[in-house]
């Protein structure tokens, strides 16, 4: 124990070992709903689902064992929602490149954050990038996941005439997840731990009781048969294509901005940021090695910190319970897609509220950031919103003859949307 007292520094984190690990308990149980519900996702793309799963978790585990004993920060790293959309619903869906070609795309991003982390390009970025657009970013994603959501617990069903129309309530599937959603969102209010763990479970025992059929098959012994063959699984070939690149640029960019903004807002010892953004690039290099999409600084790390964690000691404790989670992995096959579509609206509501910190008095701001969020969901394509609202940023400013309010930095980075928007089109 005096071994982790020195590691960890608790001592002068003002903490303990069974405050630590009392505080990771709490951060798992919050966040733990990530291993089904990304795992759901990203086998979308034709990822066997029990691999998925592996991948998820051995990501997780070895994220946070990284930020711990990298940054001693109480940040728990895993696959993100948001970039786990962008990898499955425009990387795979949108774009036509394998999962093989989407997690070598996932892997090269982390090699270009880790780079920008060690380098001053870590700052040009920061600062090249205007907040308002940042923003618009995350609702953006936020409403694509609502839509995607919505559309999986078949709440909304496509329609020739009207492009989407509302689903049949009479169907056992459409009922399950209002009853999730609703459930989720008492949860929510009353403040409860692990709300979103709550919902799965009491969702999963709805859905066994009265729609069977929603449920795939017996439990199995766990096998890893399916999931060796997603270690380092790189398809090389898709470095020749144009929407690999595409797509490559535009993780990069959503992690850089998202992981630094979580970063900024999670970390009360300031000093820990550059190691803390040096290990959530990293992770990213391991997710695409391991197998799943790439990863970010959680937002629920902060019931962690609200418990008490201060160091990377509740990291790593929320990281060996990941670990154990493998011996459930048999009957997570079990929860039905409607709780799962029942996180993802109400995620996407989550990161909507981003949109308070968008300056609409500004035109020259507003409208950019509002194109970006619109287009994202509409167009189904995530680099598409984010071109367009760069663009349409630039364009603004440049009419307003308030270019010299924007770094040259940015003109460079739009310039490269308009030539990606002309050579996709």
């Amino acid at each position: 124990m005096k071994g982790l007292h020195s590691i960890f520094r608790l001592e002068s984190h003002n903490t303990s070992i069974r405050t630590e690990f009392l505080a990771g308990l709490t951060t798992f149980f919050t966040i733990s709903y990530i291993i089904i519900v990304n795992s759901s996702i990203i086998s979308e793309t034709g990822i066997p689902f029990e691999a998925a799963l592996l991948g998820t978790i051995f990501t997780s585990c070895l994220s946070c064992l990284l930020m711990g004993l990298w940054a001693n920060a109480p940040i728990i790293i895993v696959p993100g929602m948001g970039v786990n959309a962008f990898f499955t619903y425009t990387m795979v869906h949108e774009m036509g490149l394998s999962w093989q070609e989407a997690l070598t795309a996932v892997t090269l991003s982390g090699i270009l954050f880790t780079v920008i982390t060690f380098t001053p390009l870590a700052t040009w970025l920061s600062t090249a990038v205007p907040a308002a657009l940042k923003k618009g970013m995350t609702v953006g994603i936020g409403l694509l996941i609502t839509f995607i959501g919505l559309q999986k617990g078949g709440l909304i069903i496509s329609n020739e005439q009207t492009f989407v129309s509302i689903g049949s309530l009479h169907q056992p599937k459409v009922w399950i997840t209002l009853f999730s959603l609703a459930l989720l969102i008492i949860l929510f209010v009353r403040k409860v731990q692990g709300a979103f763990l709550i919902t799965l479970v009491l969702a999963t025992v709805i859905a066994l009781i009265a729609d069977p059929s929603s449920v795939q098959g017996e439990p199995a012994p766990l096998s890893f048969e399916q999931y060796v063959p997603l270690l380092g699984n790189f398809a090389l070939a898709g470095l020749g294509k144009l929407t690999f690149w595409v797509a490559t640029f535009t993780l990069t960019m959503i992690l850089v901005f998202e992981n630094m903004g979580l970063l900024q807002g999670l970390l009360t010892d300031k000093q820990k940021f550059p190691a803390a953004f040096q290990a959530s690039a990293l992770s990213n290099i391991m997710a695409g090695l391991l197998g799943t999409s790439a990863t970010i600084c959680a937002l629920e790390s902060a019931t962690g910190t609200q418990s008490g964690g201060r160091t990377g000691l509740t990291t790593i404790t929320a990281g060996g319970l990941f670990l154990l989670s493998l011996i459930l992995i048999p009957y997570l096959k079990w929860i039905p897609e409607s709780a799962v579509a029942a996180i993802m609206i109400v995620v996407g509501g989550l990161m909507m509220q981003e949109v308070q910190a968008i300056p609409f008095g500004d035109f020259t701001e507003g409208l950019p950031a509002f194109i970006t969020f619109a287009f994202i969901p509409f167009t189904y394509s995530i680099p598409t919103g984010i071109a367009f609202g760069f663009i349409t940023y630039a364009i603004l400013k440049i009419a307003a003859k308030r270019a010299r309010e924007v770094p040259i930095s940015f003109f460079i980075i739009a310039l490269l949307f308009m030539i990606q928007l002309g050579l996709h089109g």
